[in-house]
């Protein structure tokens, strides 16, 4: 019995703050049809977007009450652009006109039952103290037993009315939830643009890739290789007749052999670590850590096998991070945990450090954010002045 008080009187509260935004609706609303009818003379039409965009206040405070009762988060629908053009904003007209009309009423009976109810009890007890009775809260005089036994029932209907409240605030928030919600293709509307635009960057940032590749393997692995071919030719031409200086062109050749070498193992860690493939993500991170200056420690939480594109982005995520905290930062201890599910895998990395950090002044944040929107991934990062800071990157693995 405690609970379901406890729950009406959590669902009055509600209806009573409904009231409260109800008569902010119709304020909009009147503002609205105000400006309207100064469309014609060419006044309004300045002020109609602004006014929209006004009148979405009490709609977002309703969308966020909403989402509070329900427990379900409500995302706002609104497109950058005109207002006039967004469909979110009939939407929003045609709740702000229900609630006018609807959430006033109901925040009064949520105050008004409750207290009629009291009061007809009260009215029902203490009439023969009264000279001539007492008028109840719903205009019956109560002046003898049969009348007060009326009033008394009418106190309990009233009681039972107001058990109902609970009902009628998740009724409010539903259809708060079903107007104020994004309409019917536009959250798959907007996913699909959002993974247009990331893989758009994907490709452009794979195209980047590839060129600093393309660039890495010409001017340093295929010039040094060209010049061991050169250094052998000439050895050759001169084996029968200059031996120390063919000698001499072998160990140069075999140095710069060894250097091409070298760079061309440089260029396939770019492309994909061999630690990952030797140790897996966890040991490559391990490594990663031990390579760094700043005190690094490693949890992992949850280790398995993920997409191999998977976790070579995020061997590359976590190489970035440390790099810009052994930069910037001036941490004195980094905090690395690997966990996540079968499908998700999620990177979270701390550090001491001074803190500030602002993805738009660069750093590599932003393309960090890419290589995790290139696999549909979100990136969190938080950055007090003064530290610490949290960088949290999650990447679906299509499980």
């Amino acid at each position: 019995m405690t609970t379901r008080l406890r729950k009406c009187w959590s669902a009055a509260r509600y209806l009573v703050v409904g009231a409260g935004t109800s008569m902010l609706s119709i304020f909009a609303l009147a503002g609205l049809f105000a400006v309207l009818l100064l469309c014609p003379f060419g006044v309004g039409i300045p002020s109609l977007a602004p006014a929209i965009r006004l009148s979405r206040w009490p709609v977002n405070v309703d969308r966020r009450r909403a989402a509070r009762l329900l427990d379900e988060a409500i995302p706002e629908p609104y497109r950058d652009g005109s207002p006039l053009k967004d469909p979110a904003t009939r939407r929003d007209l045609a709740w702000l006109a229900i609630h006018a009309a609807t959430g006033l009423f109901i925040g009064c009976l949520a105050i008004g039952l409750p207290l009629g109810a009291v009061q007809q009890v009260v009215t029902a007890i203490i009439w023969p103290a009264v000279p001539g009775g007492i008028e109840g809260s719903l205009g019956i005089v109560v002046n003898s037993w049969p009348t007060a036994a009326l009033c008394v029932l009418s106190g309990v209907a009233m009681a039972a009315v107001a058990l109902l409240f609970p009902r009628v605030a998740r009724w409010q928030a539903r259809t708060a939830q079903r107007f104020l919600a994004p309409g019917p293709g536009t959250v798959l509307a907007d996913r699909v643009a959002k993974l247009t635009a990331t893989r758009a960057a994907a490709l452009e940032a794979h195209g980047a890739e590839l060129r600093r590749i393309e660039r890495d393997l010409h001017d340093g692995t295929q010039a040094r290789i060209a010049a061991v071919v050169l250094q052998l030719g000439i050895a050759g031409q001169l084996y029968d007749r200059d031996p120390d200086t063919v000698r001499d062109l072998l160990v140069k050749a075999q140095d710069t052999a060894t250097d091409a070498l070298a760079e061309l193992r440089t260029v396939v860690r770019s492309i994909y670590p061999p630690l990952l493939s030797e140790r897996g993500l966890a040991g490559a991170v391990r490594a990663l850590a031990e390579r760094t200056p700043v005190p690094t420690a490693v949890t992992v939480e949850y280790e398995t096998g993920r997409p191999a594109a998977v976790e070579a982005a995020a061997y590359f995520v976590v190489a970035e991070v440390l790099a810009n905290v052994t930069k910037h930062a001036d941490a004195s201890q980094v905090d690395i945990v690997l966990g996540g599910t079968v499908s998700l895998l999620r990177l979270q990395i701390r550090d001491d450090g001074r803190g500030g950090a602002d993805e738009s002044r660069g750093s590599g944040l932003a393309g960090i954010r890419r290589r995790a929107e290139a696999f549909d991934g979100t990136l969190t990062l938080t950055s007090p002045p003064g530290g610490p800071t949290e960088l949290r990157v999650e990447l679906p693995c299509g499980s």
